[in-house]
């Protein structure tokens, strides 16, 4: 989760909860944490998205930048909003 000061900017602070037991969307120990992360740095509005839009690994933490996750070969090639598949241009059917 991240704070978004105005548009455009980039999000700073940013926290991140993980759960080896269970979905960390519905922990309540990590629900309970996000709002307090609300609480504490002032947000007036909130987003949240109704999916999973993207693999837990960092790109250059994780795995080296510009490359895809090693650990997560699903997410190549999809829009991160809809899920979608998307075609390399190159290998676009005649």
């Amino acid at each position: 989760m991240g704070i978004v000061t105005h548009e455009g900017a980039d999000a700073h602070p940013v926290e991140r909860w993980f759960c080896e037991a269970s979905d960390a969307r519905t922990d309540p120990g990590i629900s309970e944490a996000v709002v307090q992360f609300i609480e504490q740095h002032g947000a007036r509005s909130v987003a949240a998205i109704d999916r999973i839009i993207g693999c837990p690994h960092e790109e250059g933490i994780d795995y080296p930048e510009g490359e895809t996750c090693p650990l997560c070969p699903f997410r190549v090639n999809r829009d991160r909003w809809t899920g979608d598949h998307q075609l390399n241009p190159g290998c676009l059917p005649n």
